[in-house]
């Protein structure tokens, strides 16, 4: 490009960089007249100067365009990300709706079920309450009619007891006090009474002699009496008290002890337990059938001792069907025992309303029935 020399009356131009003048402008020059080259570039530079100016406008569209290109993709990208995320969250939420809805169902059914088995279990007690309440009905009605009966025995005892002591028997009600004569003949097992004055003959069936009860005198133990008036101020079934405890080891325990120990232990009890019960045998009976099945042994046979004798009773323990036959040995020395506990529970449920001497010589007549059976003496039966 050209320009005119500096003029010297002129000052030399600032610079360019701190007045900007655009390259075309020939201020300086104005008093000069310019050359048609000159003309002609500066037409050329505004030409190339108005063609730069559209050019650039197609540049920022395309610009804007790639950028709102770029924005696109990067939005369409995380729509797409975000997109993925929710099938994912919404899979998921499937996937527990799923197994809530089983859970459910499942609880359902055993709702169903337990309401069903509470409705049976419900009916199965209401059917047994049911069935307990007539079975308790029909034992309430039997008890009454035993407590009736059982009144009327105790009622019955109340007046045997009442009017008969040791000391003074009432002969009518023990026809085995009566004289031959008068008491005619009698069957079956019989119970001499003791008294203060006069005793009834004892037979020894082995020696054949009888003790005349004149020449058999009574003197009271003071160590027995004082224990049977302790036991007898608060009476009891207890062993551990003194009075029991002696009886016990003298007489009950000796009394007993038979040769089939187990069977012995057996008795023992339910004589304790009054569960114990004598039957009579029939001489023309013979075992058959589901009774011989019941049967323990054999009618030749004590169950008790093992001995081979006739035996004419057989014994039951408690609510068994089982039945031991026994000889009449056997028979004295349990009956013996069972007298002597039938006195002292009379006694303890207040039955027997005497003073402490009588009470204390009929126990005492007791406990020498069980020592007699116990050496083997027992009464012939006709």
């Amino acid at each position: 490009m050209w320009s005119c020399p500096p003029q010297p009356d002129e000052a030399p131009p600032p610079p360019l960089a701190s007045v900007p003048v655009p390259w075309k402008n020939v201020g300086s020059c104005k008093g000069h007249r310019e050359s048609p080259g000159s003309l002609v570039e500066a037409s050329a530079g505004e030409e190339a100067q108005g063609q730069e100016e559209p050019a650039a406008a197609p540049l920022d569209v395309s610009r804007l365009r790639s950028s709102s290109m770029e924005i696109r993709e990067k939005g369409s990208e995380f729509l797409k990300e975000e997109l993925h995320k929710a099938q994912k969250e919404l899979k998921l939420k499937d996937e527990e709706c799923e197994r809530l809805g089983r859970v459910r169902d499942q609880l359902q059914q055993e709702l169903e079920e337990l309401t069903a088995s509470l409705f049976e279990e419900a009916h199965k007690m209401v059917r047994e309450a049911n069935m307990k309440q007539a079975a308790s009905e029909k034992q309430l009605k039997e008890a009454r009619g035993k407590i009736d009966m059982l009144q009327a025995e105790v009622t019955a005892l109340k007046t045997l007891v009442i009017t008969s002591t040791p000391a003074s028997p009432n002969r009518e009600l023990h026809p085995q006090l009566l004289s031959p004569t008068k008491a005619g003949p009698r069957k079956g097992h019989s119970r001499h009474k003791s008294t203060s004055s006069t005793l009834c003959p004892v037979m020894c069936p082995a020696a054949g002699h009888t003790l005349t009860p004149d020449k058999e005198g009574k003197e009271v133990d003071t160590t027995l009496f004082a224990e049977f008036q302790a036991w007898r101020a608060s009476p009891t079934l207890d062993k551990a008290c003194p009075f029991l405890e002696r009886v016990y080891r003298e007489d009950v325990g000796p009394c007993l002890d038979f040769t089939m120990q187990e069977l012995s232990a057996l008795v023992r009890a339910a004589v304790e337990d009054n569960t114990l019960t004598i039957e009579p045998v029939a001489s023309q009976r013979l075992p058959t059938g589901k009774a011989a099945e019941a049967d323990c042994g054999s009618a030749n046979t004590c169950a008790l001792s093992g001995l081979a004798r006739i035996c004419r009773h057989r014994i039951r323990l408690g609510d068994s069907e089982s039945h031991y036959y026994i000889s009449p040995s056997s028979r004295a020395r349990i009956t013996a025992v069972c007298n002597f506990f039938t006195y002292i529970r009379y006694i303890q449920q207040g039955l027997v309303r005497q003073d402490a001497e009588p009470m204390f010589w009929e126990i005492m007549r007791l406990r020498k029935e069980m020592s007699l059976a116990k050496l083997g003496f027992f009464p012939l039966e006709a």
